[in-house]
């Protein structure tokens, strides 16, 4: 075996990867489709039919509907976008509280300060990075409302105890799933649909893609109602509706077009078949690491399906003699894509540790009696912020058209690294 490429040898992969492109003559014919018809958007802000959009969006909602066996769907321009529709139909603002994970995409949590509302963080569990059942149970106080709970990777998180939590407590749980699309829980259950409504996505890098797009599903009447409002210019039609319950419902446009809706729902059709090759590429993984000291593939839980959005190991420096930053800058030259970590904490950014949100004022969080005992400073979550700095590792390279061989090459760079991890602490600086 040749010196790793970090040290002057040659690297075990010279080629570019190709990006991930799942649009085929489906999506085309889809988007022609939309075009010929002249109707790029079927919705109107008014209460006649067009209020929930055009044939497209409505035949993406069914489609949702049918594999998830839920009564209602909602297609929106984003997965922000729906986990805001979400929040909002829950009622919530000024003075609430929500528990979150600080280890996800910051969407999640600024969605809650759009509502009005402030974000708790609760630490996340060791294993597959969800929320930690007893962290969110420490951190209920009589303003808080709900949990916002993300399936973070693919893996879904503690959903049956953290809904046993949310019962308990008189609150609601919401799922942000724009990660784990068609993952099972323990309970045997497709995850975004445990919680009161979960939130999918369709952005440019998701399993599923049609450039931007989300969906949110539910079984409740009126949180489906709530958020078609909040999607559409709610305020304006709630008279003609004889809607009475009016919190919540001032709207924006927050709408999906025919041609994302029309990508979407190819895409949709598309998801067993997409999910199962990265099962089938991250398991290759999982296999060719379990015999390298100082990493650890991902976790899957007993009776989880995990759909691998990322392939997070967990790195012990410990082991290996060396460190994380210099094996992941050494992998990385070996020519296969790795980083250190994901996000750092969310309360880490300065809107949190500022408490600058809308104006200068420091609202939402001045709206909170105990704006004085949240304190998001480092610290909060020690876990989660143990192992973003120290142990996580991510891939994407799980995706199509890489092959058994793209794997099979990836673990033959990890162990090319450290067959040399002593040489490279030694002679490498970051």
């Amino acid at each position: 075996m040749n010196k790793p490429a970090i040290l002057g040898g040659e690297p075990v992969n010279t080629k570019d990867f190709p990006p991930y492109n799942t649009i085929g003559d489906e999506e085309k014919q889809a988007v022609m489709e939309v075009l010929d018809s002249g109707e790029l958007s079927g919705f109107i802000a008014a209460a006649i039919p067009e209020f929930n959009g055009g044939q497209k969006v409505k035949a993406l909602e069914l489609a949702f509907c049918e594999y998830f066996g839920t009564k209602h769907a909602v297609a929106v321009n984003s997965a922000t976008s729906g986990i805001y529709c979400m929040l909002m139909a829950m009622g919530i603002g000024p003075g609430d509280e929500v528990i979150t994970s600080p280890y996800t995409m910051h969407a999640t949590a600024s969605s809650i300060l759009q509502c009005g509302a402030v974000p708790v963080f609760a630490d996340i569990e060791e294993e597959t990075f969800g929320l930690d059942p007893a962290s969110v149970e420490k951190n209920i106080t009589e303003n808080t409302r709900g949990i916002l709970v993300v399936n973070i990777f693919g893996h879904p998180a503690r959903l049956d105890e953290l809904n046993v939590i949310a019962d308990k407590n008189n609150l609601w749980l919401l799922e942000d799933n724009a990660q784990s699309p068609a993952g099972i829980s323990e309970g045997k259950r497709y995850t975004a649909t445990v919680g009161k409504a979960g939130v999918f996505s369709f952005n440019r890098h998701k399993t599923m893609q049609s450039g931007e797009g989300g969906v949110v599903i539910t079984n409740d009447d009126t949180v489906a109602q709530k958020m078609r409002l909040v999607r559409n210019h709610g305020e304006a039609v709630v008279d003609a509706m004889g809607i009475e319950d009016i919190v919540n419902t001032i709207g924006q446009n927050l709408r999906m077009t025919e041609m994302e809706a029309a990508v979407a729902l190819c895409q949709f059709r598309k998801l067993d078949v997409l999910n199962a090759s990265r099962i089938k590429l991250a398991e290759r993984l999982t296999e060719g690491l379990k015999s390298i000291s100082g990493i650890s593939p991902p976790d899957v839980r007993n009776d989880c399906k995990h759909v691998y959005y990322f392939y997070a190991m967990k790195y012990d420096a410990n082991k290996t003699g060396l460190s994380r930053d210099k094996f992941v800058k050494a992998v990385n030259a070996e020519g296969y894509y790795i980083r250190a970590g994901y996000l750092r904490p969310i309360y880490l950014e300065p809107m949190f540790t500022k408490k600058i949100c809308f104006g200068k004022g420091g609202y939402p969080f001045t709206a909170n009696n105990r704006n004085n005992e949240i304190i998001y400073e480092k610290g909060l979550c020690p876990v989660c912020e143990r192992l973003n700095s120290e142990e996580v590792v991510l891939t994407n390279i799980i995706y199509p058209p890489l092959t058994i061989r793209d794997m099979d090459g990836f673990i033959a760079a990890i162990d090319k690294v450290l067959r040399y991890a002593a040489e490279i602490e030694s002679q490498i600086t970051i």
